[in-house]
């Protein structure tokens, strides 16, 4: 299962009650950050959960909303005596941009490891995520990231009998493992069935609606989605500055087929978003408008 909390949910300064956008995930003694703006580790805190678990982080762009929190969050993290080292993952300049910030930041007692994005989209395996990044539309270099943890397919002794495969070679079977034994190979699809269903989460924001969104959030359980502006009137604005409306937002999560839609990155003038909600679920009924700290536990589908 995946453990999910939206940190944040304002766009550009953080407000009283309204931190800067971040997703936090927990999966299997493992967290992920996406994004780190000012507040970022102060919401954790409220949250209840701990920054030392922390390895991997994502950051959408470079813009001070979406990053200036990361000093800080390092330092944190290196007082709670982190070793590990923690991955950081963002457009194409990265390293540049982390180490100018990191220059009140000196003597961190962990590694840093850099990747950086410069295709369309790429696809990385890290600590039990599979994580794609794909270019969306802002006025810098921007990404959307999927997460999604995979699960194998179903052990079935019942095969592994009618195969005649000796007992002590079923648990190598299971973990994927091909084996010779005895002048015969033994393959993990005699004792397994197809890959099931695992949890798919996409997160976006900083972008116009465009397609690479809508292809990468194809049936998630949930899309995290930018709505900068409640307003029915603000979408020229929307498109001057490279941002969507929560009814542009709407049409996505519709088009991608998600279940599940949580609004983020709101514009510091939007004082209640809730107010709109009613109006944008005639286009996707299932929207929310998120508050700081929404949260939720995504577990893998039942199976019949």
């Amino acid at each position: 299962m995946l453990d999910l909390c939206l940190l944040g949910t304002s766009g550009m300064m953080p407000l009283p009650g309204r931190w800067l956008t971040a997703l936090m995930t927990r999966l299997c003694g493992s967290s992920l950050l996406i994004d780190c703006g000012e507040g970022t580790q102060v919401a954790i805190k409220e949250k209840g959960w701990s920054v030392n678990p922390i390895d991997t982080i994502c950051f959408t762009h470079y813009h001070g909303d979406h990053i200036s929190g990361l000093p800080g969050l390092l330092l944190s993290m290196g007082n709670s005596e982190r070793t590990e080292p923690v991955t950081l993952i963002g457009p194409k300049g990265l390293q540049k941009v982390v180490e100018s910030l990191l220059v009140i930041a000196p003597g961190l007692p962990f590694k840093i490891n850099f990747i950086e994005l410069s295709e369309k989209e790429e696809d990385l395996q890290i600590n039990g995520y599979n994580i794609r990044a794909f270019k969306v539309n802002h006025n810098i270099t921007c990404y959307g990231y999927t997460i999604n943890v995979l699960r194998g397919g179903r052990f079935y002794p019942e095969k592994a009998k009618e195969n005649n495969i000796p007992i002590k070679l079923w648990s190598f079977l299971q973990k994927g493992d091909k084996i010779e034994y005895e002048g015969k190979l033994y393959t993990p699809d005699m004792v397994i069935g197809p890959a099931r269903k695992g949890i798919k989460v996409t997160y976006c924001t900083d972008t116009r609606p465009v397609q690479s969104l809508i292809e990468n959030a194809q049936n998630a359980d949930l899309l995290i989605c930018e709505g900068m502006y409640g307003e029915s009137d603000k979408v020229l604005k929307a498109v001057e500055y490279k941002h969507m409306t929560f009814y542009e937002a709407a049409k996505v999560a519709k088009e991608a087929c998600v279940k599940e839609m949580w609004l983020t990155h709101y514009s510091p003038s939007l004082l209640r978003p809730g107010d709109y909600i009613n109006e944008v679920r005639k286009i996707f009924p299932n929207t929310y408008a998120s508050k700081d700290g929404r949260s939720t536990t995504l577990k893998f589908p039942e199976e019949d």
